[in-house]
């Protein structure tokens, strides 16, 4: 990323921006894309070679629709005290960053820097932008009596409810804003969370961040989660009418500034894979609903055949159990693209206790065959994060049948939660959200 980097992927940025063209051009893609998809979902992995750079102006913004990247950084603020003029300076600086960034150009430096002093670092010299993309929401709690933005609320932008069986940290949820960056390079990811840093001053004060990780397999298909299971099957494929009918806001009873938008709920979930590790293959399939191996719905022969609820096994029993992952979601469209985390035992090293250990009838480390290996000091899992336009009726319909009886909940734990509205895109000249008219 640096000064030589040339502009040509953003050169509609001079002339005036057209949602039309836009549109019909990723129209455009999506036909001449259509062979191998059934219903709106993949149903052969491709592989298709990718530019260096994804435009940051368009209709809608990257880092939804955009091929899940490597590497990902969440980042959480809160603005820095009740002033309208503070959001409208922070969400123009963050934009301008944003821009330059994902273009592989110089970051600008901040209105009055002193002489001498510089926003650009050099971290990133040399490198080129890696499919970045920095993709920005707005938090329930914006939308309340500090800048009076109420009448502009989204209509489903309230906290979320709570699920039996969280364990929050107060850490680690909410936020006013919310900046996704995503990129095939660790350092490029760094180098544009710095970047954003550097303009937070006076402005906003960080709440959060979490990092994670993603890999696909040489042949393109869909990655996995910690529990070695491939995640994200289901997902309708970018392009399509499903698509737009899972992501897309367009409700008439929506604020008119957030049509195209989308909303993003964010989820921290410990998975604990020492306890899943010793669970038996076929039993592990059996709580998933899937085969681990090549991810085919149980009862079924390839990843993305249909999942058959009603098939039953000789004895007849249901062949995908009642309680099984799978089950209790079909047929819940969420466009889901979380990344993994492994934190090792920073959490625990740093003071705290991911998981308290439970009791035991001995002294703990006294019983040679029980010795936990340090097991219960671990934090690894998803980062979850899944894009939807009617959350009611996706992500907590969802959630809710899940803490019910998900048998996975045996092995998983919900520490961290959040809920952003994610704006439609930026035209050329104009930031993140122009349409919420803070002035």
């Amino acid at each position: 990323m640096n000064g030589s980097t040339t502009d040509s992927s953003n050169s509609g940025d001079s002339g005036r921006f057209s949602r039309r063209a836009l549109v019909g051009s990723a129209l455009m893609a999506a036909g001449a894309a259509s062979a191998g998809v059934v219903a709106g979902r993949v149903s052969a992995p491709e592989r298709v070679a990718e530019p260096a750079t994804v435009p940051f102006h368009g209709p809608y913004q990257a880092g939804i629709e955009t091929a899940a990247q490597s590497h990902a950084l969440f980042l959480a603020c809160d603005i820095a005290r009740p002033d309208r003029g503070v959001l409208r300076e922070l969400l123009a600086a963050w934009t301008e960053t944003a821009v330059a960034l994902t273009a592989g150009r110089r970051v600008p430096d901040s209105a009055g820097a002193d002489p001498g002093f510089s926003n650009h670092t050099d971290f990133a010299s040399g490198l080129d932008p890696a499919r970045l993309t920095l993709t920005f929401g707005l938090g329930p709690a914006l939308f309340d009596d500090r800048f009076g933005l109420a009448d502009r609320r989204p209509e489903h932008l309230w906290p979320l409810p709570e699920f039996p069986g969280d364990a929050l940290n107060p850490a680690w949820c909410d936020g006013d804003v919310l900046v996704q960056i995503c990129a095939d390079d660790a350092q490029v990811v760094s180098h544009a969370f710095r970047s954003l840093r550097a303009r937070l001053p006076g402005l906003g004060r960080m709440r959060w961040t979490q990092h994670g990780f993603l890999s696909r397999p040489k042949d393109g298909g869909t990655p996995r989660n910690m529990f070695g299971h491939k995640d994200g099957t289901a997902n309708a494929r970018p392009g399509t009418p499903e698509f737009a009918r899972t992501v897309r806001v367009d409700a008439a009873s929506e604020p008119a500034w957030f049509h195209g938008g989308s909303y993003l709920v964010f989820r921290k979930i410990r998975m604990q894979t020492a306890d899943w590790d010793m669970v038996p293959l076929a039993e592990q399939d059996r709580i998933v609903g899937r085969r681990r191996g090549d991810g085919a719905p149980l009862g079924g022969a390839g990843e993305f055949d249909p999942v058959d609820l009603d098939a039953r096994s000789a004895d007849g029993a249901p062949v995908i159990p009642a309680n099984a992952h799978i089950r209790l979601v079909h047929d819940i469209p969420m466009f889901r693209r979380g990344y993994s985390y492994d934190y090792g035992t920073l959490l625990a090293n740093a003071g705290g206790a991911p998981e308290p250990v439970a009791p035991h009838s001995h002294p703990e480390g006294t019983d040679p065959n029980h010795t936990h290996g340090g097991h219960s000091s671990l934090d690894a899992g998803l980062l979850f994060a899944a894009y939807v336009n009617d959350p009611p009726a996706q992500f907590i319909r969802a959630q809710r049948a899940l803490a019910a009886s998900d048998r996975r909940n045996t092995f998983i734990q919900h520490t961290g939660s959040a809920f952003f509205a994610v704006p439609p895109g930026a035209a050329p000249g104009e930031p993140i959200a122009a349409g919420l008219g803070l002035g």
